[in-house]
């Protein structure tokens, strides 16, 4: 017998969700029900925080979850856009498989270092006591990171300089809703402390913001980077949306195509 399997000399473990349940007339999301208090009445953004936190955002919160998910939502042709695109070319009968293609690209390069970013803050900060020292804690945070010879999560951009605009503006909104707690002072106080050390500055990014104020929202480092996933898979259903209207995925894969072979035949020649 499988060790996996149901014995009757094992207590079997409830098997339960306290998410939501649902019968003939009713369906209810954390002890709310859909059809009176959620639908017309609450927005995307709720829902959202509903299911990372099982509870409603206050107003103030709901300003920043919102202001999150619509930093994340596009950011022209990105790696996984493209992926979206060329999934989408090759197997249009499949909207949602082409979606997951570009979302499986969201990882510690992309998007996904809004998961870095917590776990950084919130662990340095779980035994800090209620006055943490920021700047020494900036200081062994940086020096962990280069002692490693690893990026600073939330740090660094491709195209944005001296700083990301959107992370610039997400912390304009966390000071005016009143969420520049603890763990977005830490991160100022590691972006100070790395400029020093490293002699220049380094750009602080969106998903660096978003997993500072994600943590002042008691939302884990574990699932934090659900807050990209559910962003971008909006931007990649308009990047389908776009291929079928203006494709550019067959171009693409032609001139690909088109200049490896030159380059293999000019190689050979």
């Amino acid at each position: 017998m499988s060790k996996n399997s149901t014995s009757p000399t094992r207590p079997q473990k409830p098997m339960e969700s306290r998410i939501g349940w649902s019968n003939e007339h009713d369906i209810r999301i954390y002890g709310l029900n859909l059809m009176q208090d959620l639908m017309g009445k609450q927005d995307l953004g709720a829902m959202a925080f509903l299911e990372l936190t099982s509870r409603l955002p206050t107003p103030s919160e709901s300003v920043l979850v919102n202001a999150m998910l619509v930093a994340l939502v596009e950011h022209g042709i990105t790696p996984s856009a493209l992926a979206t695109r060329m999934t989408y070319y090759g197997a249009p009968e499949s909207l949602q498989g082409a979606v997951a293609a570009g979302l499986l690209g969201l990882g510690n390069v992309f998007v996904g270092t809004i998961e870095g970013s917590a776990k950084m803050l919130q662990e340095s900060l779980a035994d800090a006591g209620d006055t943490p020292d920021f700047a020494a804690l900036a200081t062994e945070l940086v020096n962990k990171f280069r002692a490693a010879k690893q990026i600073l999560p939330g740090f660094g951009h491709p195209i944005h300089r001296p700083d990301d605009p959107r992370a610039l503006r997400l912390l304009e909104l966390a000071r005016e809703q009143g969420h520049a707690g603890k763990y977005v002072q830490l991160l100022l106080a590691v972006s100070a402390e790395a400029d020093r050390q490293f002699g220049k500055h380094l750009v602080l990014n969106v998903t660096g913001m978003i997993g500072a104020i994600a943590s002042e929202l008691d939302i884990s480092w574990r699932y934090a980077r659900g807050l990209g996933i559910m962003a971008r898979a909006v931007g990649l259903i308009g990047h389908i949306r776009e291929e079928l209207e203006r494709p550019i995925a067959p171009e693409i894969w032609v001139r690909v195509g088109d200049e490896a072979v030159q380059k293999l035949r000019a190689d050979e020649e």
